[in-house]
């Protein structure tokens, strides 16, 4: 009898469960499908990519098998100037497309229309690469951004995109939010200002749309700085954000925010080794007053994490 008990206080609690996970995961899942993307749901599910998080493709959440986002100001079929530059999404050969493109029902069902009809996302072949960009259309008079597959409807490949754009205008940007991510900086920055007076500091609130396809959405769950959401529209030095993450003593003298130097790497832009003992010792000679100026802050190498945080927050931030 004390057996039975257990077993069906055992297949209770399993039900209980199993019914709270559907009502917390599976019923809002409609809700998302339902609301239709945002220009900034569609720009940051295609330069993030499948997923932020852990996955098998990237196990140590490093940024592992990410897009490219590109600025483009030339076609890269025609050498055409393109005014104003185009953003676009580089996938090359191999790499896992975002989740609206595998799965266009999570862009709304307008959206999901415009980008299969007009966009021609449904023609991309991971095997071969794609180039996607954002489109606009006019549905009943008003303006609907939709994903273009420009590889089909613009004849524009992986390799003349990347090559067009070339180092100085390509972003690492998916490679930057897994930074974001596995560096713990959600712990402290949201994502979701609130509908309080932070409208007036940090920006409108986020839309339900411009979470379409982002996985896992970052919202933030505990306040203990700024919220970042909007923070390139205020801020859009890149100098002071390499200062900020070197050391952010530098430029808020009273931060509680870790130093993130480690990020460099080991060498500079040049190859050089970095002296980060040298270069701490004569930081706290200025705050000392042992010296008039902090030391310079070292020149990060093109393919350190840190260029691929800072683009992510320079271009995604806005």
């Amino acid at each position: 009898m004390a057996f039975q008990n257990y077993r069906w206080g055992t297949a209770g609690i399993g039900g209980m469960f199993g019914l709270s996970m559907t009502i917390t995961l599976f019923f809002p899942s409609f809700d998302f499908r339902s609301a239709e993307s945002t220009w900034v749901g569609l720009d940051k599910s295609m330069s993030n990519g499948r997923t932020i998080g852990f996955s098998y493709e990237d196990p140590t959440v490093t940024g592992q098998g990410k897009p490219l986002t590109v600025i483009l100001n030339k076609d890269p079929k025609t050498g055409a100037t393109i005014d104003p530059p185009v953003r676009a999404y580089v996938y090359r050969p191999g790499t896992p497309f975002a989740s609206p493109l595998n799965h266009p029902d999570n862009l709304g069902p307008t959206v999901k229309r415009l980008s299969i009809d007009k966009g021609k996302i449904d023609q991309a072949v991971k095997a071969q690469g794609a180039v996607f960009t954002i489109n606009h259309a006019d549905v009943n008079g008003e303006e609907w951004a939709y994903a273009e597959n420009a590889s089909v409807t613009r004849g524009w490949t992986v390799d003349a995109a990347l090559s067009t754009a070339g180092d100085a205008n390509t972003k690492y940007v998916g490679r930057g939010k897994s930074i974001y991510i596995h560096e713990g900086c959600w712990w402290c920055h949201t994502l979701l200002p609130e509908h309080t007076q932070d409208w007036q500091v940090f920006g409108t609130p986020p839309y339900l749309g411009d979470f379409n396809g982002e996985m896992p959405t970052a919202f933030g769950s505990d306040r203990k700085a700024p919220d970042i959401l909007h923070v390139a529209s205020r801020n859009s030095s890149r100098e002071w954000m390499m200062m900020h993450f070197f050391n952010p003593r530098l430029v808020q003298p009273n931060s509680i925010m870790p130093r993130f130097d480690y990020l460099w790497g080991r060498v500079d832009v040049n190859g050089n080794p970095i002296d980060f003992s040298t270069w701490r010792k004569e930081y706290t000679a200025y705050r000392k007053g042992e010296r008039p100026y902090p030391p310079e802050v070292p020149e990060y190498a093109r393919n350190a994490e840190i260029r691929a945080l800072i683009d992510w927050v320079l271009t995604s931030l806005k």
